[in-house]
C-alpha cells in the first residue's frame, strides 16, 4: 500500500478550519470585547505601552485576540479580530470584522497563542482595508512597532511603515513582523453583526453604520486612549 503523502496546503487547511466555521452574535460579541481589553492592556501595561502620539496619529487600529500558531511540520497562522477608523470627526467608527491567515515554514510542533495589535498610520493603509484582501509586507508595508513612551521610540520606523504592529503573548507586549500574512475582510462576520450585507467601506467610513451595542468595549478603550 503506498503511503498516503498529504500536502502542506492541506496541513494548513486542516489547521485553520475551526478559524472558518460559521459565527454567532455572542462569538462575535466576545471577539470584540476581548479586541477592547488588548488595547486597554496595550495602553496600560508597564513597560508595555507603546509611544505617546502613536494612537493619537493612527487613523485606524485592528485588533487580532488570540491568533493561533499551529504546527504540523510548517507553522501556519489564523485568527479573527476587528478594526476601527476614525470619523471625519475623530472620533472612532463601528468595527468592521477582519481576519489574519499566513504561514511559516520550518520545523515547528505544538502551538501557540498570541494577540495582534495593529496601527494604520497613513491613508494608503485605510485604502487597502476596503480590499476583500491585502498582503501585510507585500501590498502595504508593516514594521514592527517601537516600545516605550521616549519620544524617541517614534523614529522613522512611524514614518515610513503604513502599517506597525504588535503582539503579545504570556503578558509580554512586543513589535512584530506579519510580512507575507494575508489581511481578508470577514464579510461573514459583518453580516452577522450588523444584521445585514454591509460592505467594509460603508463601515470603516465611520460615518454611514453607527456602532452596534456589542462593540462599545473596543470602541471605548481606543476613545480612552486617545
Amino acid at each position: 500500500m503506498k503511503p498516503i503523502v498529504y500536502s502542506m496546503g492541506v496541513f494548513l487547511a486542516l489547521a485553520i478550519a475551526p478559524a472558518l466555521a460559521a459565527q454567532s452574535q455572542e462569538e462575535i460579541a466576545e471577539r470584540l470585547e476581548q479586541s477592547g481589553h488588548v488595547i486597554d492592556e496595550l495602553m496600560n501595561a508597564p513597560d508595555s505601552e507603546i509611544p505617546n502620539g502613536l494612537i493619537d496619529d493612527a487613523k485606524c487600529v485592528g485588533v487580532v485576540p488570540s491568533l493561533k500558531k499551529a504546527a504540523f511540520g510548517f507553522g501556519g497562522e489564523y485568527g479573527r479580530g476587528a478594526v476601527s477608523c476614525r470619523s471625519d470627526s475623530g472620533d472612532w467608527g463601528a468595527p468592521s470584522m477582519v481576519a489574519l491567515f499566513g504561514g511559516s515554514f520550518g520545523f515547528q510542533i505544538g502551538g501557540t497563542t498570541t494577540d495582534v495589535v495593529m496601527l494604520f498610520m497613513t491613508e494608503d493603509g485605510i485604502n487597502y482595508l476596503v480590499r476583500d484582501e491585502f498582503t501585510l509586507g507585500g501590498d502595504a508595508s508593516v514594521a514592527a512597532g517601537p516600545k516605550g513612551r521616549a519620544v524617541e521610540a517614534e523614529t522613522d520606523v512611524a514614518f515610513q511603515a503604513e502599517i506597525l504592529s504588535y503582539s503579545r503573548s504570556q503578558g509580554i507586549f512586543a513589535g512584530i513582523s506579519l510580512e507575507g500574512t494575508s489581511f481578508q475582510q470577514d464579510h461573514d462576520a459583518n453580516a452577522v453583526l450588523y444584521g445585514r450585507s454591509v460592505a467594509p467601506s460603508e463601515i470603516l467610513s465611520g460615518n454611514i453604520v453607527a456602532p452596534p451595542p456589542s462593540a462599545d468595549p473596543m470602541v471605548e478603550a481606543l476613545e480612552t486612549g486617545d
